[in-house]
């Protein structure tokens, strides 16, 4: 496909006219900073595999800088994410770095283990919101999913982080098969009666058609879901930009559905770029081999008009990995 490598960027008129749009007219809003690949628990389907090998991690100074130059460009929110990024012993620097350049809106997803003793801290470093990664209600469940004992931790995280004042709180609960399919409804009320929304999350799917045996086994389909939920709900929302992400408003509470990204539609509605720990601009989430290095140029001693070029070239780079031609990327025959 022709990426219009010469092609220059445009910007969007209407509602996002101070955005930047790639070469396929999507619109750069918000920046996801994996700030590092370490984790303090081991879930199975975790494609890091828990604990990893740490590499080079960016430095509070240097993902402030990156930021600032990425505002410049219009990008309004920004998500935190690893591994698990609190376990970084200066996060609430990164945040309060991060919140200093001033953003719409500062998020982090966390396992919610080491959240109960800094989620006030974070709240007053800036942090606006947070994403709880919790899967289950119950304790056996959780530790054959994580392979630690941190549960209590986590909901403990998950409650101090409504007193401390983020808002929204979510959790985010990836369904599987035969393992916590059963506790959809006991999570929803887990979560209305503490003021949180619930996110239920379809077990991703990737290219690595190896792992088609292990999707098979645990994979849960929403769509059966998803129909008794526009049946017994009061309101529905999309969420733009997300996919067309709908929201389903049920007795007091919301639920949020989020289906596999391996389609067109959520290529389409792509407006996010990504940061590796390493400092590596990545422009799709599904792809590898088109990283764009920004903190070696920073060493190198890049000015920032040079480094918004080097984030040019990365949104340059865009290009939806899931198109009519190539969305099955699995041969079926085996």
């Amino acid at each position: 496909m022709n990426l219009g490598k010469n092609k220059p960027l445009n910007r969007i008129e209407g509602e996002f006219k101070d955005k930047i749009q790639d070469n396929f007219k999507r619109p750069l809003i918000s920046l996801r900073i994996s700030i590092t690949n370490r984790c303090n628990v081991k879930c199975f389907y975790c494609h890091h595999d828990g604990m990893v090998p740490r590499a080079y991690e960016m430095t509070a100074e240097e993902m402030e800088r990156i930021v600032r130059v990425a505002k410049e460009l219009g990008i309004e929110k920004i998500r935190l994410s690893g591994g698990e990024p609190l376990v970084r012993n200066d996060i609430i620097e990164i945040v309060r770095r991060i919140a200093s350049v001033g953003f719409r809106d500062i998020s982090i997803t966390t396992n919610g283990v080491l959240l109960g003793k800094l989620a006030e801290d974070l709240f007053k470093a800036g942090l606006n919101r947070v994403n709880v990664s919790f899967d289950t209600l119950n304790p056996e469940t959780y530790l054959f999913i994580t392979r630690r004992d941190y549960m209590e931790f986590a909901r403990d995280g998950i409650k101090k982080a409504i007193d401390a004042g983020l808002n929204p709180v979510k959790v985010n609960m990836v369904v599987m098969k035969g393992i916590n399919d059963h506790e959809i409804w006991d999570m929803f009320q887990f979560c209305k009666e503490n003021g949180v929304v619930l996110q239920l999350i379809e077990l991703l799917k990737t290219e690595n058609c190896e792992e088609s045996e292990f999707l098979n086994e645990y994979h849960y389909d929403m769509g059966e879901l998803e129909g008794e939920l526009a049946e017994i709900s009061t309101k529905v929302k999309k969420r733009r930009f997300m996919q067309d992400r709908k929201k389903y408003f049920v007795d007091g509470g919301e639920i949020e559905v989020v289906r596999p990204m391996d389609n067109t539609q959520f290529c389409k509605n792509c407006t996010r770029l990504r940061i590796t720990p390493d400092g590596k601009i990545k422009p799709c989430l599904l792809r590898n081999d088109n990283l764009v290095d920004i903190v070696k140029p920073m060493h190198n001693g890049y000015s920032d008009k040079e480094l918004k070029k080097v984030f040019l070239e990365a949104i340059n780079n865009r290009e939806p990995f899931y198109a009519d031609s190539n969305e099955d990327t699995c041969d079926s025959s085996g």
